[in-house]
């Protein structure tokens, strides 16, 4: 672990590659698991603003579900999260021709029906952030569902780190990545 401003981060976002492998997951990290994505204050705003927009793209199911519980939950343990379609697939979840689950809130980004790509936490995986009071620790998640990503990062030799940059930068800024990209650099030397 290392410190950068006000993040530890695990030095596995440096060392473990990773690219996500659509094509033989089927977008598994979106239907599996027990819990919907993890939302911060500002997202589920965002989430309710948005949604008439996204509404459109949504599956019946995902619908129904949203129009019952809302457009996010909040969990017993108080945390911010998007419902789930039986206690599985994400609300927002819709399936492509060949049956790969996609992000109806990132297929309305890309046909410039909203400017919010996807909740950060989705747009970060593999990798998670939990904040504390007085860091955030950014740390590797890994998931077995993930396994084709970590062998095709490995034969494209793409660290985690690069793999989200977009999403780092998103999530932390431009100057925090520069910092983290020498930190890599010097780790790996």
């Amino acid at each position: 672990m290392f410190q950068l401003g006000k993040t530890i981060v695990s030095e596995d976002i440096i060392e473990k590659d990773f690219v996500c492998n659509l094509s033989a997951c089927k977008g598994a990290c979106c239907i599996d698991g027990d819990a919907g994505a993890p939302l911060d204050k500002e997202e589920v705003q965002i989430l309710a603003e948005i949604y008439p927009k996204i509404k459109p793209f949504l599956r019946k199911e995902g619908i129904e579900v949203i129009e019952k519980k809302g457009t996010h939950i909040t969990t017993a343990f108080g945390e911010l999260e998007t419902p789930l379609i039986n206690n599985a697939d994400c609300a927002y979840v819709i399936f492509d021709e060949k049956n790969t689950a996609l992000c109806a809130i990132e297929e309305a980004y890309n046909q410039g029906e909203v400017t919010w790509k996807k909740p950060v936490s989705c747009h970060l995986y593999p990798i998670r952030v939990k904040d504390y009071s007085e860091f955030s620790a950014v740390n590797y998640d890994k998931w077995e569902i993930c396994d084709d990503a970590c062998s095709l990062g490995k034969e494209l030799q793409v660290p985690v780190y690069k793999f989200v940059k977009e999403a780092l930068i998103r999530k932390f800024g431009e100057d925090w990545f520069t910092e983290l990209e020498k930190v890599a650099d010097k780790h790996m030397k």
